[in-house]
């Protein structure tokens, strides 16, 4: 069980930290609360970083870092979140090994034990003390959301410090089940059933069938292809999408790709690759989220609409609104409408400029009377309310 490690709280650019609580056992959280986030979006620019006091999990010193405005300029319509270990914590020269999950205080799918395990676990040490998320949450989808309550949030961190499992009595163990299925699908050990997806992946039949109905009747039902000695051919789909599907499948962890590394560059080429980054990024969630939904596996379903509706922009939007109008997805569309709602003239027009807009209108076109008679209602509300002024 996770033990409480402690409260930060922010106040502008002023932070108060409980005094260090050390959490007993490898495992516990620590919680930022943003009071006035309103001030600290004027009080703290793009580029500064507050840390906030540190705490003890597993027997070492962490702090979290916390930038409202982003932490460079190409994340500056967002909010950054960075964990680290401290530089005076005991024996920083040698690595430590931790797996890191910052959520809104509500999503409390997100702390539970199962979910911290199957993530990744990363390495902390003088060289490489931190672990950053520069785009943890957009701004507006904050301040839209239930998450922001009378200008105010709060982030908790949860922490699971891996042990060596040599030393580590058997009663304290994590489990490590999904990085063996890792392995069997990276060492190809067993495997027999091949696909073509413009690359070839090797796979284990029983694995794919006990995770997703459609494999088991595509390689077990009367139409089996799991016993041709061919390759199974799949031309719809892009090799990267199927690799983190079979990513997914073995580990039963969200597949993650490179999105938030640092780009070299002057400001102005960083914004810009940055930009492209995440364009690639919302199309490759898109795909998966077909993918997914294609293989009946749903919680991978879930969690692509989970970030879909984390990561709407003015470049994905329309797209992402096509898809959920396709599959059904009501709060995925109802985030994209409130998106678009509140865009201003100029980021309307870069809207209905992408293909995705294109597709819409001739695919989707009741979407456009929904958006229009919100769009009403919205001018409605304001009127009321500057008449009562």
């Amino acid at each position: 069980m996770s033990s409480f490690a402690g409260v930060s709280l922010l106040i502008g650019d002023e932070v108060h930290t409980t005094p260090a609580v050390d959490a007993a056992g490898d495992s516990g959280y620590h919680l930022l609360v943003v009071k006035d986030y309103s001030r600290t979006l004027r009080e703290i620019p793009n580029g500064k970083v507050n840390s906030c006091g540190d705490f003890m999990v597993g027997g070492h010193k962490w702090c979290i870092c916390y930038c409202p405005n982003g932490v460079d300029p190409s994340c500056a319509d967002f909010i950054s979140l960075f964990f680290a270990r401290c530089c005076d914590d005991d024996g920083i020269e040698e690595p430590v090994e931790a797996k890191v999950e910052f959520s809104f205080i509500d999503q409390v799918e997100h702390q539970k034990p199962m979910h911290i395990r199957a993530s990744k676990a990363y390495s902390f040490s003088s060289k490489s003390p931190s672990r950053g998320f520069p785009q943890f949450v957009r701004r507006d989808i904050l301040e839209r959301s239930g998450n922001l309550k009378g200008d105010c949030f709060t982030i908790r961190c949860d922490i699971m410090v891996c042990k060596d499992l040599n030393t580590q009595d058997a009663g304290g163990t994590v489990s490590d089940i999904h990085q063996h299925f890792d392995n069997l699908l990276q060492n190809k050990v067993g495997t027999d059933v091949t696909f073509e997806v413009s690359e070839t992946f090797a796979a284990h039949r029983c694995v794919l069938a006990a995770r997703s109905t459609v494999f088991m009747a595509q390689l077990f039902g009367p139409m089996s292809e799991g016993t041709t000695s061919s390759a199974i051919q799949i031309k719809d789909m892009r090799a990267k999408v199927f690799a983190a599907l079979l990513m997914f499948i073995y580990t039963d962890s969200f597949p993650e790709i490179d999105k938030n590394n640092y780009l070299e560059g002057d400001k102005a080429e960083v914004v810009e690759q940055r930009q492209e980054e995440e364009v690639d990024y919302a199309m490759w969630v898109q795909d998966l989220f077909v993918a997914a939904d294609r293989y009946d596996l749903q919680r991978l379903k879930l969690l692509c609409e989970e970030l879909l509706s984390e990561h709407i922009g003015v470049s994905s939007v329309a797209s992402t609104l096509a898809l959920a109008e396709q599959h059904y997805c009501c709060g995925l569309k109802k985030a994209c409408l409130k998106f678009i709602q509140v865009q201003s003239p100029k980021c309307l027009d870069k809207i209905m400029a992408t293909d995705g807009w294109d597709h819409i209108t001739t695919t989707y076109p009741s979407i456009l009377n929904e958006l229009i008679s919100k769009l009403v209602s919205n001018q409605k509300d304001k009127k009321r309310k500057h008449e009562r002024m």
